[in-house]
């Protein structure tokens, strides 16, 4: 049996040839693991963002580009927010956290702001683990500007890059997001939140690993620090966010992820998905890896326009949500469904079948009674 190293190694080999000669692997960020998370069935979603494949180069190669993402704009913005939040060594931002999280410690009087510096990745997570141990130790607050974390996922590490780790004068970690939306008379977008808070639960498990491999383990706090503009104002003003159902649900999810070394076994020899390929051929490669498509993907997954299409094409009831694929149980196309309903296929005692006739049934005698002209209208398909 191979070694671990030897494995390990195959396996970047197997994920570098699924990227393309030559194409750099795309960091594995903790929006798209959140959103991987929020969809474990989806192989093609694993393989991809397992193998650093660039979804958005490869939905336009694929003619189905996407159309969500940040404007250069809003990065710009919010990159100048960011820096104001942590001007004069974060003093402003440890403020925040002092008066939102932590009103009993002592107030910070000039936080400690390591430098995270090193080489590569591994070296910059080595470099992360090692200031949290030290600042835990020193007993202060101490905030740390972009760490490093590191996770599992499916087999294979993600590197994680917070916008901020506080460490409090007891000990304990905060993880704090910086997000340009407002927040107007001390609310905002329950949207934009909520992906906010499972964003950051993907920090909050990654930070739980290097807990645990100190001695006493400090506590990773569980409510988070989000940072956003006061009202229309370039103003920060922050909220505490409970993340404990979404690192729960984030940590659930992600042990069902099919290993990426598994996948990548089940795929032919030679399958690329490099966007530099004939359409034809990389057509196929994506084909060759199965979906789980849901409309949920069209908000957190650059292939979702490419996937619906392809859903669509071969009739999937997946295309009609979750939830309606759930209430339907073994039927899995349209076509299923309408033979179904109307007696031609399906067994009788399927809850989901008797409920398919029922409603049939109901609907024919609604058309029956409104009388020949509505059925008329109806069938012709005006309102």
């Amino acid at each position: 049996m191979p070694s671990p190293r030897t494995r390990g190694t195959a396996l970047r080999q197997r994920l570098a040839e699924l990227r393309g000669a030559g194409t750099a692997a795309r960091a594995l960020d903790a929006r798209a693991l959140a959103a991987l998370a929020a969809n474990p069935g989806c192989r093609r979603r694993a393989i991809l963002d397992g193998a650093g494949v660039d979804k958005a180069a490869l939905a336009g190669a694929l003619g189905a580009p996407s159309v969500f993402g940040q404007s250069q704009f809003a990065l710009t913005r919010g990159n100048a927010f960011e820096a104001k939040v942590k001007a004069d060594g974060g003093a402003e931002l440890l403020r925040l956290v002092h008066e939102r999280l932590d009103p009993g410690a002592e107030p910070p009087r000039g936080g400690t702001v390591p430098d995270l510096s090193a080489q590569g990745p591994e070296g910059r997570v080595a470099r992360t683990a090692l200031a949290l141990r030290e600042a835990t130790e020193a007993g202060g607050w101490t905030l740390l500007d972009h760490p490093l974390l590191a996770l599992e996922v499916a087999g294979s590490p993600a590197f994680l890059e917070p916008d901020a780790v506080v460490v409090h004068p007891d000990g304990g970690w905060t993880v704090v997001e910086i997000k340009s939306f407002p927040m107007l008379d001390g609310s905002a977008d329950p949207a934009k939140v909520g992906a906010a808070a499972r964003q950051s639960a993907v920090y909050v498990l990654a930070l739980e690993e290097v807990a645990a491999r100190l001695d006493p383990a400090p506590r990773v706090r569980h409510r988070v620090l989000l940072v956003c503009p006061k009202d229309f104002s370039n103003l920060p003003t922050a909220s505490a966010v409970d993340v404990r159902k979404q690192r729960a649900v984030t940590a659930r999810q992600l042990t069902r992820l099919t290993r990426i070394q598994d996948i990548a076994d089940t795929l032919p020899d030679g399958v690329c998905f490099s966007p530099e390929l004939p359409a034809g051929e990389l057509t196929a490669a994506v084909e060759a890896v199965p979906a789980t498509y849901a409309p949920e993907c069209l908000a957190a997954c650059e292939l979702a326009f490419h996937c619906r299409s392809r859903s669509r094409a071969q009739g999937a009831v997946t295309a009609l949500g979750r939830s309606v694929r759930a209430e339907l149980g073994g039927l899995g196309t349209v076509d299923d469904v309408l033979a179904a309903a109307h007696g031609e296929a399906g067994d009788p005692d399927d809850p989901a079948v008797a409920a398919l006739r029922r409603a049939a049934a109901l609907r024919a005698e609604a058309l029956q009674t409104a009388g020949p002209e509505a059925v008329a209208a109806r069938e012709a398909g005006c309102p």
